[in-house]
């Protein structure tokens, strides 16, 4: 086999292993959240590279690094070691807090599309809901998922609302 094939033929069943060797289904709950959290990473991946200042780049790649983290601990079931911290928590808090302090009351829903950048962030937002929704499949059928990374998503479609709203009023 060529060292750089991408194809193993195992997954032709619909089956996949998760990172400890334990083969699963595609459509397990556990693969449904980690494939939710790439897309989620996907799509802010396009946020970042539409040009949104330093900052803001800097913000959607640690969360996309943050993702990484937590896609590995979710593809290693009872390994009893959380990589989500509260500090990660507290740190979306705290921009949630700073991108929301020019920000005027929200009297109306907010349609989507003012300009790409906003649209792709509200795009990121429904992929995390999304992801949140299966993490709380998840965490029904399963014990051991951080209730951390619950916590996490919830607030991060906060953060990414916030800055869907700072592309359009900045």
């Amino acid at each position: 086999m060529n060292k750089f094939q991408i194809y193993t033929r195992k997954g032709d069943k619909g089956e996949t292993s998760l990172a400890n060797g334990i083969t699963v289904t595609k459509n397990n709950p556990r693969i449904e959240v980690i494939g939710e959290l790439d897309e989620l990473s996907a799509v802010l991946g396009v946020v970042r590279s539409i040009d949104g200042g330093q900052t803001f780049c800097r913000i959607i790649h640690r969360i996309q690094n943050e993702l990484i983290r937590f896609m590995s601990e979710l593809a290693v079931p009872d390994n009893n070691r959380y990589k989500i911290l509260q500090e990660d928590v507290d740190r979306l808090e705290l921009e949630i807090d700073e991108a929301s302090v020019e920000l005027p009351i929200l009297t109306e829903f907010i349609v989507a599309g003012d300009n790409r950048q906003s649209a792709f962030l509200h795009l990121a937002r429904t992929v995390c809901r999304r992801a949140e929704r299966r993490l709380v499949m998840l965490s029904q059928v399963e014990v051991g998922v951080s209730p951390l990374l619950l916590v996490y998503l919830n607030r991060l479609s906060d953060l990414l609302f916030v800055l869907s709203r700072n592309c359009v009023t900045n």
